[in-house]
């Protein structure tokens, strides 16, 4: 009771010794989760066009970052992992968010295998990148699967990432390697936001940890020796604890309505944070909305990892390709009857030729359609029997691809071209070189 008197006092005198120190650690190096307004699946089909607009691509190639920060990630999560592991050994309590990051770990732990193995080295560098903003540098679909997971909190499902990539495309078309990049680089934007939650869960168990330790430290000393409480809590003082959620929510739960002696400590954290315009009261009704918060990013997340495993993305991708709708447009339908391997190696070879001259892919297959088209309405005339020429793969794999580069209007270099006539000409090339040699000896 003398001590509960004296408070006013005791608390000048702290201040006094506490003058012009940062007792304040700051949480600003803390990168946050991928966490953005919620979508529907109307608001993403309308942010894909948004984001499109705004996406400028940069010139050139730029260093792979992806791989870099996925081993960053990797050790940062198996550096969480081990910790949460301790703590159930030490009997300590968890929190929600915590207790689905360890039971999931497998989960988690095979899904960056997967990454490592579909990432390799130098594998991003082929994909388009941003020019400007936060995700400058990187590939332009990364930032696409970064904004899927952001207005998700975590979670997506194909539905809703279907319309928001066709959406995308009606202002600008992906490339076919990006499509097919989708499912990792969303797998490396989960992988991502487990990262940012787990180091927050870890810095909360940090605080925690740091919090019971005092309260441990105080009770004691209320218990032998009450006189000595204020030195234990200007020892707390001068050691600059975070005045952050976690740490005063667990020392509040810790100290209230243990007596007047431990009230002192908890005056003094009221004080401090009036500062700051807070109380302990906002700070524990902001942990506990922060520990539901991460649990719901957590669990959407590994149900995320779970969908990337179970999604059937050939046929995501060919649902979405601007080139695979332009090549079904085949006279007959010729193209959408024939196998996966088949429409695949036409859409290479589409991406080939777009690669190869500069040129845009849906413009290369609605070029080969459009040749197409012009052959099966001479074949209605009778004018050429054999029905090759109807067919878009006559234009993008055989002889018809001269005349598909003369529609692009492109020029064939003196070497592709040599090569095309000795592919067309066997016999007399290889007679040729028995000549030639015959002639050398």
């Amino acid at each position: 009771m003398n001590i509960a008197r004296k408070l006013p006092g005791y608390l000048q005198q702290l201040n006094t010794w506490l003058r012009g120190g940062a007792w304040r650690r700051s949480a600003a190096g803390q990168e946050s989760p991928l966490r953005a307004e919620l979508f529907s699946a109307d608001q993403m089909e309308q942010h894909g066009r948004v984001l499109a607009a705004s996406h400028r691509l940069a010139a050139g190639r730029a260093p792979d970052q992806l791989l870099e920060r996925l081993a960053a990630n990797e050790s940062a999560l198996f550096e969480v992992s081990r910790q949460l592991t301790a703590a159930v050994t030490e009997s300590q309590r968890m929190t929600p968010a915590a207790e689905w990051l360890l039971d999931n770990f497998y989960l988690v732990e095979e899904q960056i295998r997967t990454a490592k193995r579909h990432l390799p080295r130098g594998y991003s560098r082929e994909l388009p990148r941003l020019a400007f903003g936060p995700s400058a540098g990187r590939p332009r679909v990364y930032d696409i699967a970064l904004e899927t997971v952001a207005h998700g909190d975590g979670r997506f499902d194909t539905e809703s990432l279907g319309r928001f990539v066709a959406a995308y495309q009606t202002v600008t078309a992906l490339k076919l390697g990006e499509l097919w990049a989708i499912p990792i680089m969303l797998r490396l934007a989960v992988i991502e936001n487990l990262r940012r939650v787990g180091l927050r869960i870890a810095a909360g168990r940090a605080e925690r940890n740091l919090a019971t330790m005092w309260a441990d430290r105080m009770m004691d000393t209320a218990a032998r020796d009450p006189k000595t409480l204020i030195l234990v809590i200007a020892d707390m003082a001068r050691s600059a604890p975070p005045l952050l959620s976690a740490f005063v929510a667990e020392l509040a739960r810790r100290l209230q309505g243990r007596g007047p002696a431990l009230a002192l400590p908890l005056t003094w954290i009221e004080q401090q944070l009036s500062e700051s315009g807070l109380t302990i009261e906002q700070l524990v009704q902001s942990e506990n909305q922060q520990q539901a918060a991460d649990q719901v990013s957590i669990s959407n997340s590994i149900g995320s990892l779970r969908v990337l495993g179970a999604t059937d993305w050939r046929e995501f991708v060919e649902s979405i390709s601007v080139v695979e709708q332009t090549l079904l447009a085949d006279p007959d339908g010729v193209y959408g009857r024939m196998d996966f391997a088949t429409r695949d190696r036409y859409r290479h070879a589409t991406e080939e030729i777009a690669k190869r001259y500069r040129l845009a892919e849906p413009e290369v297959a609605r070029k080969a359609v459009e040749l197409a088209h012009a052959g099966a309405a001479i074949d209605a005339a009778g004018a050429r029997p054999d029905g090759r020429a109807r067919h878009v793969g006559h234009y993008l794999i055989d002889r018809g691809l001269p005349q598909l580069e003369a529609a692009l209007d492109v020029r064939v270099s003196g070497f592709r071209a040599l090569l095309r006539a000795a592919a067309q000409f066997p016999l007399l090339i290889y007679l040729g070189a028995i000549v030639l040699i015959s002639v050398i000896l």
